[in-house]
């Protein structure tokens, strides 16, 4: 244990966000998004045994053993906290840590826009924060939940697999319970939530029709629902919320989400020039314009509304990549590389503006 303990220590003096342990091969660390292997003996698989009969809780072990994958939170006796999966490949487990930064940063430090404030503050409705993995959802959501917290006197209950960020009560009172743990699933604990007198509800992650319908049922009586979902863009995530239901149910629940969505925050990470990492969000947020769109099923309409919505806090991927750029903080290439239509970005970087139908919307002149 003691080299898995000094490996997790490196990581954090390294400032790596992942560590890697696989039988047999180096010991990797993810450094500013790249893979970096490090000076450490490769794992052996009397090791690798060793260190998961430490640290895998005690109520995942039979988990492990049964479908050889599980997930948790291990907090190593040096500081520092880690989100872990441990999976197998050709007979022989993997260890893949993700590293949750202890102190929660905020908006600010996150270099996340005002907007954020306002989608934090809202009384009711669902928020997806959505996103690749790694792109720093979790952080966002952390961020957005210690704004609460510092901010409001609110009761926010979260379900989350595993718990990640630990939050003591400032002006909110915040109780975390963690699936497997503190409750039995995530549908047992979504079916007793509203049953605790919650303000906010926050789900770690929408997984399944339940889950929305939980989500749907909380947002619709008055309350706040924070969560989850690995998609790209806006359009796409409410494609996969509407994807969960059978196709019999898919009209009403359309219907349903169009009324009770309040924003979708979707997230990428790109290199600044210092060879940091600096988000850059595509928002939406519900009008009267998206909720008609979302009642029709015009899903393909959503990038245009977003577009139009600027007055309103709304961005695109490319007017964010834009406006960094512009800024300063990311080359020209980095923002072309991570946009989702690089040729429009382009334009944009020439003075022309277009929206998803090709209209040209402003010109230099």
């Amino acid at each position: 244990m003691e080299i898995f303990e000094r490996i997790l220590q490196g990581a954090i003096e390294a400032g790596a966000s992942d560590v890697h342990l696989k039988i047999g091969a180096p010991v990797i660390f993810r450094i500013a998004g790249e893979l970096v292997p490090v000076d450490a003996p490769p794992p052996a698989a009397e090791w690798m045994q060793t260190v998961l009969g430490q640290i895998v809780p005690a109520h995942l072990r039979a988990r492990l053993d049964a479908e050889h994958e599980v997930d948790f939170a291990y907090t190593p006796p040096g500081g520092g906290r880690f989100r872990v999966n441990v999976f197998q490949q050709r007979g022989g487990y993997v260890l893949a840590l993700r590293l949750v930064k202890t102190a929660v940063r905020t908006f600010a430090q996150l270099h996340l826009p005002e907007t954020l404030h306002r989608i934090a503050e809202s009384e009711s409705g669902i928020v997806l924060i959505t996103g690749a993995t790694g792109s720093g959802k979790s952080t966002t959501l952390a961020a957005m939940i210690d704004h609460i917290n510092s901010t409001a006197r609110k009761h926010i209950i979260t379900l989350e697999d595993p718990i990640e960020f630990l939050f003591e009560d400032k002006q909110s009172v915040i109780e975390q319970r963690e699936v497997g743990l503190d409750t039995a699933s995530f549908e047992s604990g979504l079916k007793n939530v509203l049953r605790q007198d919650p303000d906010i509800l926050v789900i770690g992650e929408m997984r399944d029709a339940a889950s929305v319908v939980a989500a749907m049922s909380a947002a619709n009586i008055g309350h706040l629902v924070i969560s989850t979902l690995h998609t790209v863009d806006a359009a796409k995530s409410v494609q996969r919320i509407l994807e969960f239901f059978p196709a019999n149910e898919r009209e009403q629940a359309r219907q349903q989400f169009a009324t009770a969505l309040r924003a979708v925050v979707c997230q990428r990470l790109v290199r600044t020039q210092a060879a940091e990492q600096r988000p850059a969000l595509e928002i939406l947020t519900n009008n009267a314009s998206v909720t008609k769109i979302i009642h029709t099923g015009a899903l393909d309409k959503l990038p245009s509304a977003i577009e139009l919505g600027g007055g309103e806090g709304m961005q695109t991927f490319n007017m964010a990549l834009h406006a960094l750029a512009s800024a300063g903080h990311i080359t020209q290439a980095e923002a072309l590389a991570n946009s989702p239509s690089p040729e429009s970005l382009k334009m944009r970087f020439q003075g022309v503006t277009l929206n998803e139908t090709r209209r040209i919307l402003g010109a230099r002149e």
